[in-house]
């Protein structure tokens, strides 16, 4: 085997297993385009080992134009790094689904006919290097390759979807909001059930293949209603949905900054949210929200009916009061009093919106709200065999929820008080600002701030700094939890705020 030779065939494993890595990251980002390159940018500039990892790799690379093996040196690198990120995956294994699957091959015939292309025209040996270093650049095209065959693939599961729609002819019902969309639909459901048969999109099958898959599998003859969860990366996507499911009554529960780095703006979420009530004969609105007083006026405009929600405006149609318990009034006739339940009182208020459109008795509605049910991993209080109280919010990423996770944690009484949080993404130019007044709020409330892993870090230390808890800096969640285990006892209590998935550094 020749130098060159030795050097293709280095870059060609170390590209291959790199391929792995970035694969994984990109099933984890849900195959938008980017992912791969926009993670690799972040991993490679973290700490002190991973760029200097990636500087010897483009150095070695460049030194190979006069010493050809260099850049085995190169393909080292890559399969390696960057270090903390692992092929495996600690939070979750890559799944070989049939699309995985397919980016993978033609990711792989990529990789491989570039370099081909290079030993066939005897080009320098920097080449191979410089391919081995953008794999994810090179994932990123595959993605960008595929969505138009992976769009006209789902398209006909989407059509076998609203087939069955038409036959069967549910009354559909969408929700969707920054936030409280998927607490909202366990109560919708829960409202609806004693009467009619209620079918809704399981856990967060939110986008065309999640929907579609649930009428698919999950809809049958005798289903009176389908409850849709919808939700949106950018403007559009809710339109499309709406357009095959064809929603009669629709939610919007809450306008905030979750996703702001890919919608620019609050205005921008504000519009693309509404697109939910394209065929909507009622529309359901919090009016406490964001923009959505403006909102629910421009639909009443239009001529659709407008339920108005609110915790603040008591002349709202559906009012929920939460002192001292919750009040539900409905149309200044009050349904419920002093209702006993830890659930943010615009989700319930939508959620009786709902059962009031639907013509569920009063009595009905109030009977049901007694006995809601907690979302799973949001706010979800469980004992632990430590004889500690848990409370489980790693589902919610979002400032409000937070906020009333941390109210749940003080309302407890606990000889300590501990919050486990890596803080809140994809919140744009809000991320910082947000997680530093959660460190602060945090912190005045706990007596330990288990703070984990380093994206969030920095914001989080700094805000706790203006509270007194002690600050306990932790690579990942195991390690947190490890710390749990070991130094909290009976009546003492932990807050889980939020998970990321390992693909975070």
């Amino acid at each position: 085997m020749t130098e060159t030779d030795l050097c293709l065939a280095a870059c060609l494993i170390g590209s291959l297993l790199s391929g792995i890595r970035w694969l994984r990251v990109a099933q984890r980002e849900h195959y938008l385009s980017l992912s791969a390159s926009r993670f690799a940018l972040r991993w490679w500039r973290l700490g002190i080992v991973n760029p200097l990892m990636i500087l010897i790799a483009v150095g070695a690379a460049l030194i190979s134009i006069w010493f050809a093996s260099s850049c085995i040196i190169t393909a080292a690198m890559m399969a390696l790094g960057p270090i903390g990120l692992g092929l495996k995956g600690r939070t979750s294994s890559i799944a070989w689904t049939r699309r995985l699957r397919t980016v993978a091959s033609v990711a792989t015939l990529l990789i491989c006919g570039l370099f081909l292309a290079v030993r066939q025209f005897e080009a320098s040996p920097v080449l191979y290097g410089s391919i081995a270093i953008s794999v994810p650049f090179l994932i990123d095209a595959t993605l960008a390759l595929l969505k138009p065959v992976e769009r006209k693939f789902a398209r006909s599961y989407v059509t076998q979807a609203a087939n069955t729609l038409e036959r069967i002819n549910p009354i559909r019902i969408a929700i969707t909001g920054s936030y409280g969309k998927t607490t909202i639909k366990g109560y919708v459901r829960h409202l609806l059930s004693e009467s009619h048969s209620v079918v809704a999109s399981p856990a967060s099958f939110n986008n065309s293949a999640g929907l579609s898959r649930a009428v698919n599998e999950h809809l049958h003859s005798g289903t009176d209603i389908f409850v849709a969860e919808m939700g949106t990366y950018g403007p559009g996507e809710i339109a499309d949905l709406v357009s095959w499911v064809r929603p009669s009554i629709s939610v919007l529960s809450a306008i905030g900054p979750v996703h702001l780095e890919r919608f620019g703006d609050l205005d921008t979420i504000v519009s693309s949210k509404s697109e939910i009530f394209a065929t909507s004969k009622t529309a359901i609105v919090n009016i406490d929200a964001y923009g959505l007083t403006e909102e629910a006026e421009r639909l009443q405009a239009s001529g659709i009916n407008v339920v108005k929600c609110s915790e603040k405006d008591s002349t709202a149609d559906v009012f929920v009061r939460s002192e001292d318990g919750l009040t539900v009034t409905v149309s200044n006739h009050q349904i419920v009093t002093n209702l006993r339940i830890d659930a943010a009182p615009t989700n319930v208020a939508c959620a009786v919106a709902v059962a009031i459109a639907l013509e569920i008795p009063a009595a009905t509605i109030a009977l049901r709200l007694a006995t809601l049910p907690a979302a799973d991993h949001r706010r979800q209080i469980v004992p632990s065999d430590l004889g500690a109280t848990i409370i489980d919010d790693t589902y919610n990423s979002n400032p409000a929820g937070a906020a009333a996770a941390l109210k749940t944690l003080t309302g407890l009484q606990a000889n300590r008080k501990v919050v486990v949080t890596p803080g809140m993404v994809e919140l744009g130019n809000r991320q910082n600002p947000e997680n530093r007044r959660f460190g602060v709020d945090a912190s005045l409330i706990a007596d330990d701030l288990l703070i984990v892993g380093r994206t969030n870090r920095r914001a989080l230390v700094n805000g706790s700094r203006d509270g007194t808890a002690r600050v306990h800096l932790l690579p990942n969640r195991d390690e947190a939890i490890r710390w749990v285990r070991e130094n909290l006892t009976a009546g003492d209590a932990v807050l889980y705020e939020n998970d990321l998935p390992d693909h975070y550094a």
